[in-house]
């Protein structure tokens, strides 16, 4: 009986530490500082103990990976906060530029591991601390293009190392801190073609506390502009340093210095009831809504229409029937109808003979048909002239038919 309560109070106590250790595992603190570039890279191999093993043993091959990473109560991420992972087979990267508002506000993200192999889950969460910095803001800002980077390769720690030390070579600052990395793409840029090896080019930011070097200044020169806008390549002293690893466009670098912008303030409007406020909650419409009457829609859209075409119908009716004018006009009009029919009537009950003209002639000495001269809609009010058609010479006589059956002319 003491062994069983001891071997019960025993996995009790291992399944504490496990507890333990799995809320200690899964929760990791990280403090970047505001206006300083922030990298987390999301390693597979810290997923993967809590995966049941590769099936075949020794084999070099690992799962499928993905990550999902949100806010905690959020489907989505900070704003400042992005994420990339190339493949299922490779390491997703968090990185982003917090600014000064976002310090003192912990951010936890978390982060779910998906195995493609047998579709379990593992979740993690990130508590993100922004700390302020004394050197924030650094006031004089440059932002290169590298044509020849991607973005996840542009974060790690050694490539991006060995690019800050080609711009310390060149600007020769006191210090000198990444501020922030941006894919080509998300600056409208066009997925390059799976040819020669070609890469969708990364804006990297990088800040210093003194003015900006004379060859970074060369890309301002009128030469080199004139160049720039012809599609040239500018000729710039310094760009043999960075040659070697780093292809810039030096068309596309900016120069900045925060002391001499003039701020921009832009007043907001006053949101309207639609809008939610930035804090607090939806509270939706109680369900005690009071219907709406559409007896008064109904009048304007039916009722009205109606009333005014019933006037004019009783406005024509009195003008065509009660008028003296439009009395006249009806009498008139039905005259002329009687007068019509009369016509028609008496011109079905003439008898008129045929004219010569439409009936057939034989040719006495050949007996072939000759057709009649005029067609055969002809109008039975248009007699031909009989007697013209005796003046007529060689005029054909129509052959006559006997009682008998025999023709005779």
């Amino acid at each position: 009986m003491m062994f069983t309560m001891s071997a019960a109070a025993v996995a009790v106590w291992l399944g504490t530490v496990v507890t333990i250790l799995s809320r200690s595992h899964a929760d990791r603190n990280v403090y970047p500082s505001a206006g300083v570039l922030f990298v987390h890279v999301l390693e597979r191999e810290h997923f993967k103990g809590e995966f049941p093993p590769y099936p075949k043993s020794g084999d070099a091959s690992s799962d499928p990976i993905t990550f999902n990473t949100n806010l905690m109560g959020y489907p989505d991420r900070p704003g400042w906060l992005r994420y990339i992972q190339r493949t299922q087979r490779s390491d997703g990267v968090l990185y982003g530029s917090p600014t000064a508002e976002h310090v003192g506000k912990p951010s936890v993200i978390e982060i779910t591991a998906y195995n493609r192999r047998t579709f379990e889950t593992a979740r993690h969460n990130l508590v993100v601390n922004i700390m302020a910095t004394e050197e924030f803001p650094l006031p004089y800002q440059a932002e290169f293009y590298i044509r020849n980077m991607n973005v996840e390769e542009m974060l790690a720690s050694e490539v991006l190392g060995d690019f800050l030390g080609a711009v310390k070579n060149v600007w020769q600052p006191e210090r000198l801190n990444a501020i922030n990395i941006t894919s080509a793409l998300d600056r409208g840029g066009r997925v390059p073609l799976p040819i020669n090896d070609l890469k969708e080019g990364v804006y990297v930011m990088v800040g210093a506390d003194v003015p900006f070097s004379s060859c970074l200044r060369e890309v301002e020169s009128p030469h080199n502009q004139l160049r720039c806008s012809q599609e040239m390549e500018p000729a710039i002293s310094c760009d043999k340093k960075f040659r070697a690893h780093f292809h810039i466009d030096w068309c596309k670098i900016s120069l900045v210095d925060i002391n001499k912008v003039v701020p921009v303030y832009i007043t907001r409007s006053e949101p309207g009831t639609g809008v939610l406020p930035e804090f607090g909650e939806y509270n939706p419409p109680s369900e005690s809504l009071m219907g709406r009457n559409y007896f008064s829609d109904f009048l304007i859209t039916l009722a009205v229409p109606s009333a005014v075409a019933l006037v004019l119908f009783f406005i024509l009716g009195y003008t065509m029937c009660c008028r003296r004018e439009g009395v006249i006009q009806l009498v008139h009009h039905g005259s002329i109808q009687k007068s019509t029919k009369e016509l028609r009537s008496m011109s079905k009950n003439r008898e008129i003979s045929w004219p010569l003209s439409t009936l057939p002639v034989f040719n006495p000495v050949s007996g072939e048909v000759v057709p009649p001269i005029h067609p055969d809609n002809y109008e039975t009010t248009s007699m031909p002239l009989m007697q013209t058609q005796t003046n007529l010479q060689n005029q054909i006589t129509i052959p006559q038919q006997r009682p008998s059956g025999k023709w005779y002319s």
